[in-house]
């Protein structure tokens, strides 16, 4: 028998019982469709990830903020700890820990780093229209985030001018829908001083943004000039010389591949801790891999569940088909043919269940991340919650034809062991 015979014969003979193939094929299914779709839901948020690293274009930057030593933390039996004002750092609103001239001036001069930008914190009370209306702000936006906005409409914020981004969740303030009708709208910014004065500070509209999954585009995002000078006038009013300090400051290295390792060691060398943008998306992707291994993990159990079907099915079908066999194996088939026969027909079920559970998984996935993404998630910018991963997919599929494989093998070595006469004379 050629091994096209074996294949159609196979197929044939699973298709004797349909109640039975069926239900041992729906187990199958269950446990592709499963790890088709948990897979594209890696992959999907995974690229978006990647997309959002890609789209910063800031790879050889490292953000720099306060670290935490042993004297800041709070001690595990609650006692109080002497204050040492030599140790403890400059703080900022809601007692966050704050970054220092000093500490400037230490990174600037860590070996590979060439440039700093220190970033100041800024509380704002409300934006004004050209048309006076006042909105309240609740939060800035920091202008080391504005590379890696999506804009709707316009540029991001030229970090020498007084210009600034809204985002498209703002259109209704401005009474328009067309992100293009904002720009070019001179607005007002209010804050008080420390003397607990209403100032303002006018600027530009030049962009039109939209919210990345990170929050990034989600608030308004003045250029550097405009936070810095909201900034001074937020500490202006008093006739006392106040500190500056940075909720953080963002360093461009050189080389960053070879020097990443050694300026963090720096950093933290100093009571500083660097991360670069990988390492703050990192903690994302570490939980949606997490997520995906769980999931995974029950489809595994879904399919080691189906192969015990498959072993029932095929066990079953050696039974009835006794005197088939020997009949076969007395007109000269061989044991290895009666083997790939029997093993021939559980690869059949385990390509009908992958083929369905597969095609079903990525229909579903692409079908769900269309109707999300252009829906209730829209306002996210270039969210991707399913990604069609080739690899991924032939991946499952071989998986579950090896497992099938698997667990045809005892039926077909029972049904290959069979003495052809003895099989003739079974009743």
């Amino acid at each position: 028998m050629r091994n096209v015979d074996v294949v159609r014969t196979a197929l044939g003979n699973t298709m004797r019982s349909k109640t039975r193939t069926f239900l041992t094929v729906i187990a199958i299914v269950i446990g592709a469709f499963t790890l088709t779709l948990t897979s594209g839901l890696g992959a999907g948020i995974n690229k978006y990830v990647d997309s959002m690293v890609a789209g910063f274009g800031q790879t050889n930057q490292i953000y720099v903020m306060p670290g935490m030593d042993a004297s800041q933390q709070m001690p595990t039996n609650g006692e109080p700890q002497e204050y040492d004002p030599e140790e403890a750092g400059a703080t900022g609103e809601f007692g966050m820990q704050m970054l220092t001239e000093d500490d400037i001036a230490t990174i600037e001069g860590i070996n590979g780093v060439t440039d700093v930008e220190p970033i100041v914190f800024v509380t704002a009370d409300y934006l004004e229209t050209a048309d006076g209306d006042q909105f309240v702000l609740q939060s800035l936006g920091f202008p080391s985030d504005a590379a890696g906005m999506e804009m709707e409409a316009g540029t991001t914020p030229d970090p020498q001018a007084m210009e600034l981004t809204v985002p498209e969740t703002w259109l209704s303030a401005f009474g328009t829908e067309d992100p293009n009708e904002v720009l070019g709208e001179t607005v007002t910014i209010g804050l008080k001083d420390l003397a607990q004065q209403e100032q303002a500070v006018e600027a530009e509209i030049v962009g039109v943004s939209q919210q990345a999954i990170s929050g990034v585009g989600g608030s308004p995002m003045p250029s550097s000039a405009l936070n810095q000078e909201l900034n001074d006038v937020q500490t202006s009013g008093l006739d006392v010389e106040q500190p500056k300090n940075y909720v953080q400051a963002v360093a461009t290295v050189e080389n960053i591949d070879a020097n990443e390792t050694a300026i963090k060691q720096a950093l933290s060398d100093e009571g500083l801790m660097g991360l670069t943008l990988e390492d703050q998306l990192g903690v994302l992707t570490g939980i949606i891999d997490t997520v995906t291994w769980v999931l995974n993990g029950f489809a595994l159990i879904a399919l080691l569940a189906a192969s015990f079907g498959i072993v029932n099915t095929l066990l079953m079908s050696v039974q009835e088909r006794t005197r088939e066999i020997g009949l076969m194996k007395a007109l000269g088939m061989g044991r290895g043919k009666v083997f790939g026969l029997f093993s021939t027909e559980a690869v059949m079920l385990g390509v009908m269940g992958s083929v369905i559970g597969v095609g079903l998984g990525v229909l579903l996935g692409v079908i769900g991340n269309a109707a999300l993404v252009n829906g209730p998630l829209s306002g996210v910018a270039g969210l991707s919650l399913f990604a069609v991963d080739p690899l991924s997919i032939v991946l499952i599929v071989a998986l579950i034809l090896v497992i099938a494989f698997l667990a045809g093998t005892m039926p077909a070595a029972r049904a290959a062991k069979k003495d052809p006469i003895e099989a003739l004379r079974y009743e």
